[in-house]
């Protein structure tokens, strides 16, 4: 197994929130319920990043900030219908939010 982060971030409708990243190239990977009427949690994954969107309340808090590094920051923020992007030092990028209100910053090193 290759170690890797996971993220949870809180969403109101999980399937929905899955449409949204798969435009980022994030694939639904497996989703849990403990009983067809309670809340889902469901993994997704784009290459070596993961995120957990979680429905359950106590997950995690409404608008948690993640950052994404990338190869191509450009194509990322055409599919995001960003037209601008933020040269800084380190290299460059933009940040938008999901459906619920979480942030991502989405950007490529300079040495990419």
């Amino acid at each position: 197994m290759v170690e890797h982060l996971a993220p949870v971030l809180r969403v109101a409708d999980a399937e929905a929130s899955v449409r949204w990243y798969e435009r980022l190239g994030f694939v639904k990977q497996w989703e849990h319920r403990f009983a067809p009427h309670l809340p889902r949690y469901v993994g997704i994954a784009r290459a070596d990043m993961h995120l957990h969107l979680s429905e359950h309340a106590g997950d995690a808090r409404p608008g948690t900030l993640v950052y994404l590094y990338v190869s191509d920051v450009d194509a990322m923020a055409a599919a995001c219908g960003v037209t601008e992007i933020a040269d800084m030092d380190w290299g460059r990028d933009f940040m938008v939010m999901d459906p619920d209100g979480n942030r991502l910053r989405i950007g490529t090193p300079k040495d990419s």
